[in-house]
């Protein structure tokens, strides 16, 4: 392997820091959106059941946001019901803010997953069209009399770019295709997940009236 990246030039360089950031990146993706870190399942029921007999206490809201990014979601929807008093306009906007502000930060990173993905085949081309530049160039000085042996050996050579391209682009373009659907389904969850909390905090507000 280190002998294929002496050979292909400069040009893979970038290539290979591509695959490092794009495995970190999937990495650090894999290990955050994980369904334990972001919507356990049984988390909207508990908090459900909790507050039937009231608002839960500071510190349980603090627990609560500790426990997942629904947790957090979930709490500043209870935080906002204690202090708008049961006005459903300001609860659902306190939540939908929270929620907001929960998507970007699953979405972080995946940008620049996805710019990978993207690049990587173009930086690829991009060192093999050099590397043919050189190879022509240095088997055309001698009134064009090359060894077609030694031009075809630098033309695979100069091929190994666009190869490690693909090879860094497809794992990165399925990472990120993966954990955009991942992110959007954890979406779906925690909005139900906060109209369910909303409906729970309305009803005896408004049956109180």
């Amino acid at each position: 392997m280190l002998s294929i990246l002496q050979a292909a030039g400069w040009p893979i360089i970038p290539l290979v820091l591509c695959s490092i950031v794009a495995l970190a990146l999937i990495i650090e993706r894999a290990l955050t959106l994980r369904q334990t870190r972001v919507a356990p399942p049984r988390l909207v029921d508990e908090v459900l059941s909790v507050t039937k007999a009231g608002l839960p206490s500071a510190d349980t809201l603090q627990k609560l946001a500790d426990n997942s990014v629904l947790g957090t979601v979930l709490a500043h929807g209870l935080q906002a019901a204690a202090e708008s008093r049961g006005n459903e306009e300001r609860l659902r906007s306190a939540v939908e803010a929270a929620g907001r502000q929960a998507i970007h930060g699953l979405e972080k990173n995946l940008n620049a997953l996805g710019t990978i993905a993207s690049a990587a085949p173009m930086l690829g081309l991009l060192g093999t069209v050099v590397g043919m530049i050189e190879i022509f160039g240095a088997t055309g000085g001698a009134n064009g009399s090359g060894n077609p042996q030694e031009l075809a050996h630098g033309i695979s050579v100069a091929l190994y770019n666009t190869a490690f391209g693909l090879i860094v682009a497809i794992p990165a373009l399925i990472a990120f295709r993966h954990f955009r659907a991942r992110v959007d389904a954890f979406a779906l969850q925690m909005e139900q997940g906060a109209e369910r909390l909303v409906q729970h905090l309305v009803r005896p507000a408004a049956g109180r009236r």
